[in-house]
């Protein structure tokens, strides 16, 4: 036990460690119905925050502090992992922070893609409670189910044909039935979604990426 601890308060894990204590006191105060599920959510993925992010790394369908959690837990792990089988019998010195900094971002790394297949998994259970059913479907794909007149229609979750939603359509941009889309606005008043086509979604965040890549090659370009 007394290696585990050492290696949790040692440099890069006690990062990790400072997170771990965060999110529990989070999840306490969440319990107590004190702080909110759907912390870092916003009602559209239109705004760069941490949710559409997230969302843009596959952990659609979820709260981003539940797939905040699964990442730094599975993250903490692989740096503890790290320091209990090689850092700690090197000789670091003043290396051990850019090796630290080195460690964070691979566990990172490495961690995302298992938080979102866990996140993934998890999909089918959180759904059927009501706080797993708002602004955390924000991202998510969505088929159309029926149409009701020209402003709304009914849809279910890809892969979760037990999970329903009611989309709001746009005047001339109402889906049709069978049409796979993206949820990526949230109307608390009428409880209900704007979404649009599946392509239109991909095509956008491809257009967004490189939109983001113009402009640190633009600003690296100007500083050099």
């Amino acid at each position: 036990m007394q290696p585990i601890v050492s290696a949790a308060l040692q440099f890069p894990t006690i990062v990790f460690t400072f997170l771990i204590a965060l999110l529990t006191l989070y999840w306490l105060l969440v319990l107590l119905r004190i702080a909110p599920l759907e912390l870092f959510e916003r009602d559209s993925l239109r705004d760069d925050h941490m949710a559409s992010t997230l969302v843009s790394l596959g952990f659609a369908g979820v709260p981003a502090t539940l797939a905040l959690t699964f990442l730094v837990l599975i993250a903490g792990s692989l740096s503890l992992a790290t320091e209990l089988l090689a850092l700690r019998w090197i000789s670091l010195g003043m290396l051990r922070v850019p090796v630290g900094v080195l460690v964070v971002w691979l566990s990172f790394a490495i961690a995302s893609p298992i938080a979102a297949l866990i996140c993934h998994s998890l999909h089918r259970s959180l759904h059927r409670y009501q706080p797993f059913t708002r602004r955390c479907l924000l991202g998510a794909t969505v088929i159309v189910s029926s149409r009701e007149g020209e402003e709304f229609a009914m849809a279910v979750i890809d892969k979760e044909p037990n999970s329903h939603v009611r989309l709001h359509c746009k005047k001339g941009d109402c889906p049709k039935e069978g049409e796979r889309r993206v949820l990526v606005k949230y109307l608390a008043q009428e409880g209900t979604y704007r979404s649009v086509s599946e392509q239109k979604y991909l095509d956008t965040r491809v257009r967004i990426n490189r939109l983001r890549l113009r402009h640190k090659h633009h600003h690296a370009g100007y500083s050099a």
